[in-house]
C-alpha cells in the first residue's frame, strides 16, 4: 500500500505542474495586470510602479516567473496579494475552513439523501415509489445550482426562517458554544442544501442503477436460492454497489468544491469562491495562483482519499495494487 501512495504522489507532481503552468500562462496572456491599474491613480508616480514590477519580478520573462513561483510554491511560499496587502498563504487558510465546511457538510447530506433513496427505488423497481424517487432526482438534476441557491435566498428572505449572508450572527461572540454551533449550522442551511440538493440528483441514479446491477448478479440470484434474511442480503448488496461510488468520492470532493465557490459567491459565503472572485477581477496574480495551485492539491488528495478507501473496501484493488 505504501508503493501505491509513493506511485499515486509521483503521479500528481506532472498534474499540479501542468495545471499551475496554463494557468499562470493564461493569465499572463490576459491584457494588463494589478500593477497597471495603479497608472490610473495620479498620486501614484510611473517610477513606483515600475519599481514595483522590479520587486515582484514581473518585469521578467513569462517563463522565469513562474519558475521562481513555482520554486517557493513548493514551500507554500505563494507570495503576497496586491489587494489585500497580506500573505496569500494567510488568506487562504483563512477562507479555506469554511469551504470545506460548505462542501463537506453538503456532501455528507447529498450521500445520507441519495444512498437510501437509490437503494429504496432499486429494490422497488418499477413501483410508484421508484417512479417518484426518479421524478426527485430528475428534477434536481434539471435546475441549475445557481437558480436553486436564488430560490432558496428568495424564500429565506420572504420567511425570515434563515438568514441571508455571512456565516455568524453580529453577536455571535457573545454566544455560548452550543448557541455558537447552531448559529453557524443556520446560516450553513441555505449553501448546504442547495450543494446537496442538485449532488443528491445525480448520485440517486447512480445508486440506484448499481444497486439494480447488484440484485441481478449472480450472486444475490444464489443468496436468494438459499433463502438468506432481507437485511443481509441488503446488507450484501449495498457493499457491492458502494464499489464504484468510492472511486467517485474524489471526484465528487473536487466538484463539490468547485459548485461551492459558485454558491459562495451568490449567497455571501466567505469562503474561497468570494477571495478568488476578487481575486480574478483585480488581476491579483500571486492570490490567484495560491488559489488554484491549494485546489489542485485538494484534488489530487481527493482522488487519493477515494483510491485508499477503494482499496480498503474491495480486496481484489489490494491484490493489484501490491502485484504491480
Amino acid at each position: 500500500m505504501l508503493k501505491f501512495v509513493i506511485f499515486r504522489l509521483l503521479q500528481a507532481v506532472p498534474t499540479v505542474l501542468g495545471v499551475t503552468f496554463i494557468s499562470f500562462l493564461i493569465i499572463k496572456l490576459a491584457p494588463g495586470d494589478f500593477l497597471d491599474q495603479l497608472k490610473l491613480n495620479p498620486q501614484i508616480s510611473p517610477e513606483t510602479v515600475e519599481r514595483l514590477k522590479r520587486i515582484y519580478g514581473l518585469d521578467e520573462p513569462v517563463l522565469v516567473q513562474y519558475l521562481k513561483w513555482l520554486k517557493s510554491a513548493v514551500v507554500f511560499d505563494l507570495g503576497y496579494s496586491f489587494q489585500y496587502h497580506a500573505p496569500v498563504l494567510d488568506l487562504i487558510l483563512e477562507r479555506i475552513p469554511n469551504t470545506l465546511l460548505l462542501s463537506v457538510s453538503s456532501a455528507l447530506i447529498a450521500w445520507a439523501i441519495s444512498v437510501p433513496l437509490g437503494t429504496v427505488a432499486a429494490f422497488t423497481e418499477g413501483s410508484r415509489l421508484d417512479k417518484l424517487i426518479r421524478a426527485y432526482a430528475y428534477a434536481f438534476m434539471s435546475v441549475p445550482s445557481f437558480f436553486l441557491a436564488f430560490l432558496f435566498l428568495f424564500l429565506a428572505s420572504k420567511t425570515g426562517w434563515f438568514p441571508v449572508g455571512g456565516i455568524q450572527s453580529p453577536d455571535f461572540h457573545e454566544l455560548s458554544f452550543l448557541e455558537k454551533v447552531l448559529d453557524v449550522i443556520h446560516h450553513l442551511f441555505v449553501p448546504a442544501m442547495t450543494l446537496a440538493l442538485v449532488s443528491s440528483a445525480g448520485l440517486t441514479r447512480l445508486v440506484r442503477s448499481a444497486v439494480l446491477d447488484v440484485l441481478k448478479s449472480p450472486m444475490v440470484v444464489m443468496l436468494k436460492a438459499k433463502g438468506v434474511p432481507r437485511r443481509v442480503l441488503v446488507k450484501h448488496v449495498i457493499k457491492n454497489a458502494m464499489n464504484p461510488f468510492t472511486t467517485l468520492l474524489g471526484y465528487e470532493i473536487a466538484s463539490l468544491i468547485s459548485g461551492a465557490a459558485l454558491i459562495e459567491i451568490i449567497v455571501g459565503w466567505p469562503g474561497m469562491g468570494m477571495l478568488m472572485l476578487d481575486a480574478v477581477l483585480s488581476q491579483d496574480l500571486f492570490l490567484v495562483m495560491g488559489g488554484l495551485y491549494i485546489g489542485t492539491i485538494m484534488l489530487i488528495v481527493g482522488n487519493l482519499i477515494a483510491d485508499l478507501l477503494l482499496a480498503y473496501i474491495d480486496p481484489r484493488v489490494r491484490e493489484r495494487e501490491f502485484l504491480r
